[in-house]
């Protein structure tokens, strides 16, 4: 469970401290993908897609960092 104090009677400091701890927690983004059933297959192509995505970013990364 997250709790977050209030400091000063400052509620907005405090929802934002919040969020980002829920966003931090991944509830978000847990919400979102149980909204509705993927079919396994369906499953395995968004994964491959999102692994060569981050392969291709980690090269980026490392060719800029080389020069």
């Amino acid at each position: 469970m997250t709790q977050v104090t209030v400091k000063n009677g400052n509620l907005d400091m405090a929802l934002r401290k919040f969020k980002q701890k829920v966003a931090r927690d991944g509830v978000p983004s847990e919400c979102k993908k149980r909204e509705a059933y993927d079919k396994p297959g369906v499953r395995r192509r968004k994964a491959k897609k999102e692994g060569i995505k981050n392969s291709r970013k980690r090269n980026r990364m490392n060719r800029e960092r080389d020069y």
